[in-house]
């Protein structure tokens, strides 16, 4: 009874639509391991773009934790929407995905840098792998947008 359950529940899990996945790459015939990557729009910073790819395992109760990212500034950038993010050291989450049914995600934080008035997306684990906490980082300058401040 318990495996069927299990195996019901890993079923949901499976097919559960992810409405930011824009592109599935096998690694092969003989492997349950796919290469899933996510477009996110940052909801409060809506001139940028990160495209994440990171690995799912589809019979496994836990994906792996290496994930890449990429942010580039698809649209305008204006001063109030820098006005509204979160400035301290750690910023905000601005994505998060479940990578396990035992409580692993994977985040991407913002992180805004004053000093060169640049955004940082971190992409991150939340659960340590094989001694390592697996992240990545991509930035997106102000740079020649509304929001960049001469000083």
């Amino acid at each position: 009874m318990r495996a069927l359950v299990l195996l019901s529940v890993l079923f949901l899990l499976a097919a559960c639509d992810n409405n930011n996945e824009v592109g599935d790459v096998s690694l092969g015939l003989f492997t349950t391991k796919d290469i899933k990557l996510d477009s996110l729009t940052d909801p409060i910073v809506s001139g940028v773009t990160c495209h994440i790819s990171s690995i799912e395992a589809d019979l496994s109760l836990s994906d792996p934790s290496d994930s890449s990212i990429a942010c580039r500034q698809t649209g305008d950038i204006t001063k109030a929407m820098i006005a509204a993010i979160d400035k301290t050291d750690s910023g905000e989450v601005v994505f998060k995905k479940s990578k396990s049914v035992f409580f692993k995600n994977m985040k991407v934080r913002r992180i805004y840098d004053s000093e060169s008035q640049t955004l940082m997306y971190v992409s991150y684990s939340t659960k340590e792998t094989t001694g390592s906490f697996k992240h990545s980082l991509s930035t997106v300058p102000l740079w020649g947008t509304q929001a960049y401040e001469f000083r």
